[in-house]
């Protein structure tokens, strides 16, 4: 049979670089760079073409698998774990109500529309108060900034790549991971490009990254970002270089602001960040003086102990030096799904609606700390966690106190994982059912088109049918759904919308309500929308099936859009709000501890992607997990390059490897998370390395309170010598 190429997008990071698949008889052959596509023109990381042995992975579940009473696994018919299943919820819930349910779902699931979708869809048709997410691990600070700074969890400004003279970049390595809460192919050439029009980037982080050294590197010790941010801005107003007329257009609070930040000096933040005062003057100079330029901090600032202040002060940051919404700015992208306006209408998702049963924090975008998760199971009481769903996630090896939650999953009445593996968190499950891959189901990138600094989309079909009995997400979610008599999507005011909507679209009446549905809905309606043929050149369904390889949508985002955006009912910017504030007043640094002196940070590599690449041979081959140490700490410890060494914390112990390098700062190690395996890939398993979050707190003090987000940055460790 010939081989036929398909053009389609990778789906593991934000970029969404271009792919071609070759297919051969109903197999995947090899997956290349797309040469054709309009940004990621013919480049591809390492993972992206990996993807072929996760598609032909012999170590894929591809049937749906019950375990038995010695704990293996035996292959079962959909139809019998889908009736076995809804048995048991029916009886836990009649039992103990549908309060008692509850979902877990990781990363991959945001690349997925109709993934997301259905989750969405079934919380609110099912009333699920138990859900969690990796985003609690991630990004759910940035949410939360979001709806303090412009009273919408879905407003995120980006930096504008193209346009700025200065880069001000915090705990991010792009040149690794491709970009994070910014959707920009080859952002290496972006970045560059920067430096080559007379620009700065300047990377602040603990250790002197692979972005770092390719441009300027300002060192701080973990977990300090708050009072840096702070600082710059009390340079900023001390030394009146803030734009005055920006901020009289744009924001409200800044004499509250310029009051909390006043005593934030340089030379009293200095013995916390360990950063020379006079560096952080000129830093605040050049930044307030740049004529363009962008703030722009992830992962690395999301995780410590403060990360909601965090991300609102680089935005703060961004208002005070005049360039919020400017070009060359931090800007704010359209949406190709109008979610923000949507849900300002029907309030579907928001922010501290309802409170954690443990702990009483509050929900970011209907999801609860995934820390708090394993005592949600073990804390008697009405609305005990009881049954629990996981999709596309291995919270055994992302959440904090790891040993904890594992223990936890076994004492669920009913744990379920749809997924594309055994890992080591569904192994103890009750069901496993095979999901597809991202090339076996037709997608969009519905959240990303406003996180990109070209906007752009693409859609592409399935380039394969479902290898075995694998399903798609959404369709296994609508018959668990079924199973417990609800209906995503066909309940309320939404549905109401969703039914008026399709019945003035021409076919309206007898489509069907299916993910294809209403995608090709929210296309039409949103903002880059055809208005079901009102509006020329409006994108739809069918007019993205005619760009496979990608459509820009705009050479660049539009600024002068902020009173659009702003769902403040003044349309300005809150610098001020009481929870911010507060915490500045009460900002203080953890006690010394002798005995854990040194801080734990965690670091991307270029051939890993949380735990779920860990199967594929080409990206494991030769690898090593290893700490990455400061040569002065490693001294002080005992420990030489290549030495196994102990890291210890007061939560926690792991052994692996020690790497010396002049890239950490002193006082900091750097350990890659995601490995540690001991579920049933092998590969992954054979790789070895720890669990880093072995070492991590899941106490209910331990975990951030604005946002929920787990500490799993700047913790405190000791390091020993293992003896051979």
């Amino acid at each position: 049979m010939t081989a036929r190429e398909v053009p389609t997008y990778c789906r593991i990071c934000e970029p969404l670089c271009g792919l071609i698949a070759t297919v051969e008889d109903g197999r995947l052959v090899q997956l290349r760079p797309d040469r054709d596509h309009p940004l990621s023109r013919g480049f591809a990381c390492p993972k992206g073409i990996a993807f072929t042995e996760v598609q032909n992975d012999p170590d894929r579940v591809l049937h749906p698998l019950r375990r038995t009473a010695d704990g293996s696994f035996e292959r079962v018919s959909w139809e019998t774990a889908f009736e076995e299943i809804g048995a048991r919820l029916r009886g836990i819930i009649e039992a103990h109500g549908r309060e008692s349910l509850g979902w877990y779902f990781g990363n991959p699931s945001s690349f997925s529309y109709s993934h997301t979708l259905w989750i969405v869809g079934f919380q609110l048709a099912a009333g699920l108060r138990h859900v969690y997410s990796a985003g609690s691990q991630d990004v759910n600070n940035r949410f939360v900034a979001s709806h303090l700074l412009y009273g919408s969890l879905t407003t995120v400004p980006v930096p504008d790549l193209d346009r700025t003279d200065f880069l001000l970049m915090l705990g991010a390595n792009p040149i690794v991971s491709h970009g994070s809460v910014v959707s920009a192919p080859r952002i290496r050439d972006k970045l560059s490009g920067i430096t080559k029009r007379g620009g700065r980037v300047v990377v602040v982080d603990p250790r002197r990254t692979e972005t770092a050294r390719l441009f300027e590197h300002v060192g701080v010790r973990a977990d300090t970002d708050a009072w840096l941010l702070a600082a710059l801005l009390q340079v900023i107003f001390a030394e009146r270089l803030e734009d005055a007329a920006a901020l009289r257009d744009q924001a409200s609070g800044v004499a509250e602001l310029r009051a909390a930040v006043a005593g934030f000096t340089p030379e009293s933040t200095a013995p916390v960040t360990g950063i020379d005062p006079e560096v952080v003057r000129a830093l605040a100079r050049d930044l307030a003086a740049a004529p363009r330029a962008a703030i722009y901090g992830r992962t690395g600032t999301c995780l410590g102990r403060h990360g909601t202040l965090v991300a609102f002060l680089i935005d703060a940051l961004a208002a005070v030096t005049g360039n919020l919404d400017r070009p060359g700015g931090s800007v704010f992208g359209k949406e190709l799904v109008a979610v923000s306006e949507l849900n300002a209408r029907l309030g579907l998702v928001g922010y501290g609606q309802r409170r954690s049963r443990v702990g009483d924090f509050p929900e970011v975008l209907r999801t609860f700390p995934a820390a708090i998760m394993a005592k949600e199971i073990t804390t008697p009481g009405p609305g005990r966690l009881r049954a629990l769903f996981t999709s596309a996630g291995n919270p055994v090896q992302s959440v904090p106190g790891s040993d904890e939650l594992a223990a936890a999953l076994g004492q669920l009445d009913l744990f379920v994982s749809i997924d594309l593996y055994l890992n080591d968190s569904n192994r103890t499950a009750d069901y496993v059912l095979p999901a597809t891959t991202f090339l076996e189901r037709d997608d969009a990138p519905l959240p990303f088109t406003a996180l990109a600094p070209i906007p752009y989309t693409q859609y592409t079909e399935p380039v394969l049918a479902p290898y075995g009995e694998a399903r798609q997400e959404w369709e296994i979610i609508d018959e668990l759904a079924r199973q417990i008599g609800v209906q995503p999507f066909a309940f309320g005011a939404l549905s109401r919308m969703l039914g008026a909507v399709r019945r003035r679209a021409p076919g309206g009446r007898a489509a069907r309500m299916s993910p294809r549905v209403l995608l090709d809905l929210a296309l039409r309606t949103g903002p880059y929308g055809d208005r079901f043929g009102l509006r020329r050149n409006g994108i739809s369904l069918r007019m993205l099936r005619r760009h496979p390889h990608g459509l820009v949508l705009a050479d660049r985002i539009e600024t002068g859009v902020l009173r659009k955006v702003v769902r403040h009912k003044d349309r300005r910017v809150s610098l001020a709000p009481d929870e911010i504030t507060a915490e500045l007043r009460d900002l203080t640094a953890p006690a010394a501890d002798p005995a854990y002196p040194l801080r734990v940070i965690g670091m991307r590599e270029l051939k890993s992607h949380n735990s779920w690449m860990h199967n594929a041979d080409s990206l494991i081959a030769r690898r090593e997990h290893a700490a990455r140490i400061h040569p002065k700490d490693a001294a002080d410890a005992g420990i030489a390059d290549g030495d196994r060494c102990r890291v210890t914390s007061a939560h926690g112990s792991i052994e692996l490897t020690a790497r010396l390098t002049d890239d950490m700062t002193e006082g900091t190690v750097a350990i890659p998370h995601g490995w540690g395996h001991s579920g049933g890939w092998r590969r992954a398993t054979e790789a070895g390395g720890a669990n880093v979050n072995l070492l991590m707190s899941s106490d209910i003090a331990d975990v951030e309170r604005l946002a929920g987000m787990a500490h799993l940055n700047g913790v405190p460790i000791r390091l020993d010598p293992v003896p051979a």
